[in-house]
């Protein structure tokens, strides 16, 4: 999440996306989103599992900021909001007994 192009950035994970974004909107919650307006949900990725997507988080925030300003204009590069984008369907993860049902 960014505050502006090229502003102050925030790199967190969640399991429900769309929702956490709109508490960061909407400043849910007291802390760095709220204190520095970070609003704009400028890039984003899905992964299978919690492990993943933590393990992925701990390595961005190692990132310098302009490693994060690439990342972000090669999917966004007039950095929009893409709150009203997501892809919720991706955000669906696989039961660990397979795959689930197919729709159909």
């Amino acid at each position: 999440m960014a505050s502006r192009y090229r502003g102050t950035l925030y790199v967190g994970v969640t399991s429900g996306l769309w929702n956490r974004v709109n508490d960061h909107k909407n400043e849910r919650y007291v802390g760095f989103t709220a204190a520095y307006d970070v609003k704009l949900l400028v890039w984003y990725e899905h992964h299978h599992t919690m492990e993943d997507a933590i393990r992925r988080e701990k390595q961005l925030k190692k990132w310098k900021r302009e490693w994060k300003f690439r990342i972000i204009e090669e999917m966004n590069p007039d950095w929009l909001d893409l709150h009203d984008s997501i892809d919720t369907l991706a955000t669906l993860v696989e039961a660990k007994a397979g795959p689930l049902p197919s729709q159909g």
